[in-house]
């Protein structure tokens, strides 16, 4: 598993791109989006929530939990949750990210 960062992903086409779209390209990737975004990203989820929609899962990060800065911590929390997950499938899974 790896992980990119939103503007290296895809040459970065979709650093300006809509929550949904970002989402939607996620899903299509076969990617679990990972992001500090706990404003309008629930709101997203909530919606497609009660459509149908589907999404290749969710990581939130509450930046009083873990700093943005912190890529060192971020990634041994997702690492952290990666182990604990196992095969479990992420696809329409939201995970709270903890640090552990």
């Amino acid at each position: 598993m790896d992980a990119l960062i939103l503007s290296d992903w895809l040459g970065g086409s979709h650093r300006s791109a809509s929550d949904e779209q970002v989402l939607t390209a996620a899903f299509s990737d076969e990617r679990v989006f990972v992001t500090y975004d706990c404003r309008t990203i629930p709101a997203v989820l909530k919606n497609w929530a009660e459509t149908g929609q589907h999404h290749g899962g969710v990581v939130l990060v509450d930046e009083k939990t873990l700093r943005p800065s912190d890529i060192g911590g971020l990634l041994r929390a997702l690492r952290a949750l990666i182990a604990e997950s196992g095969d479990e499938t992420w696809r329409d899974r939201v995970i709270f990210l903890r640090v552990r």
